[in-house]
């Protein structure tokens, strides 16, 4: 007999496992169909956990060569990489965190198929694995997720040529690494690699580095990440992309017209990411996708086809896996008949190199672009006695509030651990905190989080304490 489901989750990505929870929870049978063997899609095999694990591992290292002996530490002879022990452990924690997806599904009484999925029609889904077989399911959500986008002119041969997935799993570390794009993905794993030896070389295409972030984070974290050796090409076409043994020569073309050429042993093409839909079949139960191909969904982020909804990278918006999360959880208690929301405005953004560099609501140019009166508070990190104590003097705190109400419109940070500091102005943005109330908020010393603090009397009165 076919089996039959209140809900088919097409996906396994933290959308989708996330949003297979939460219709569990509700009192749905649910079902959630992956195409690979393991389970947590780009975010948990190929991108957030183990990009963060070589981050960590690779800042342990940096911070051993060049700091350990400032702090008093002294290590006899030659500090050295096993870099096939470094992506060792990184497969390791990936393997750890995926097998904690699946006893969550097993914890949750939620069905799982492994294979590819798709639309037979409107409330059938075929599954292609090891073995083929159709489900019924009442409603579906897609959360197929994203993959990474590449330049039309570029071919990708996955061994020089290469995506963040070929990035993470190196046989060694390049002498130099020519990365295409300036965004988060590519200065992430751009500092991986220097620090580990490599020559960093980014060429982007805007003006200044992550161009969606606030101006003045781009600009901070440009001169930190030059201050580490990392080289910038900005205002730079790229316009071809050859390989000749195990050299890779990218050319381009700078903002006076001129061609310029990089050589480098591996190039890392860093432009984006793009939906991913193929196989699912998605005419076949009458759901569209725009020109961009994503999904096109409604406020409730409902298909065209109304048993059906979607999540996460495959839909419009930022692709973050946390806003794919809240979007998963949305659904699952809108199908319970809950009235749930999102406030898109305050999903937060991080970048994790070091410093970090995190950020919620409207930036500075969006503000001026809309029209707003509003104020600015600034803190650097330099004067707290934690940053010091920590030798993690770069960044600072930057709070944007309504001229008139004071209500704070954008934080944005530059820092150590401000990834998790913003979720303070996550919090205080919920609930429509003006600056005053951050500011007479008491805040633990010493730590990071008195900037937040700082920035806020800055905003409010210009009186900061400790500048």
């Amino acid at each position: 007999m076919m089996s039959k489901y209140d809900v088919a989750v097409i996906g396994s990505g933290p959308g989708g496992y996330v949003a297979a929870i939460r219709c569990a929870q509700l009192g749905m049978k649910t079902a959630l169909i992956e195409k690979y063997s393991t389970l947590g899609g780009t975010c948990l095999n190929v991108g957030c956990i183990p990009s963060k694990t070589l981050l960590d591992s690779s800042h342990h290292y940096e911070d051993a060569i060049k700091h350990f002996d400032t702090h008093g530490i002294e290590i006899p002879g030659e500090i050295k990489i096993n870099f096939e022990k470094m992506i060792g452990r990184k497969r390791a924690v990936v393997e750890q965190t995926t097998k904690g997806i699946e006893f969550l599904m097993d914890k949750n009484n939620i069905t799982v198929y492994h294979g590819l999925g798709s639309f037979v029609d409107s409330t059938h889904i075929k599954i292609d694995g090891t073995k083929k077989e159709t489900i019924e399911a009442k409603y579906s959500i897609i959360a197929t997720g994203s993959k990474p986008a590449t330049l039309t002119f570029i071919s990708l041969d996955k061994e020089r040529i290469i995506t963040s997935t070929e990035a993470l799993e190196l046989k060694e570390i390049p002498k130099h690494l020519i990365v295409i794009g300036g965004g988060v993905i590519g200065l992430e794993l751009g500092q991986v690699y220097r620090r580990l030896g490599a020559e960093v070389s980014v060429i982007e295409y805007a003006n200044r580095i992550t161009p969606a972030m606030d101006s003045a984070c781009s600009r901070e974290l440009t001169k930190v990440l030059k201050k580490q050796g990392i080289k910038f090409y900005l205002s730079h076409g790229v316009n071809k992309v050859n390989r000749k043994g195990s050299t890779v020569q990218v050319t381009a073309t700078d903002k006076k017209g001129s061609e310029v050429t990089f050589d480098g042993d591996y190039c890392l093409v860093s432009v984006g990411r793009k939906p991913y839909t193929a196989g699912l079949n998605a005419d076949a139960a009458g759901v569209q996708l725009n020109e961009r191909g994503q999904v096109e969904v409604n406020d409730h982020l409902q298909t065209t086809t109304t048993n059906i909804y979607a999540i996460g990278d495959v839909v419009r918006g930022t692709m973050l896996a946390h806003k794919a999360e809240e979007e998963g959880v949305m659904v699952a208690e809108f199908l319970a008949g809950q009235k749930p929301h999102i406030d898109y405005n305050l999903i937060p953004n991080v970048i994790y190199t070091w410093p970090e560099v995190a950020s919620v609501g409207k930036t500075e140019e969006q503000l001026k672009e809309a029209g707003v009166n509003y104020k600015s508070g600034q803190f650097p990190m330099r004067a707290l006695g934690r940053a010091r104590a920590s030798m993690d003097t770069d960044g600072f705190v930057k709070i944007l509030a309504d001229a008139t109400t004071d209500e704070v419109l954008g934080v944005h940070m530059v820092g150590a651990r401000v990834a998790d500091l913003i979720a303070e102005a996550v919090t205080a943005m919920e609930f429509r905190a003006s600056a005053e109330d951050i500011s007479r908020m008491s805040h633990s010393h010493p730590t990071y989080a008195e900037a937040i603090k700082e920035a806020a009397l800055a905003a409010t009165e210009n009186r900061p304490l400790h500048i």
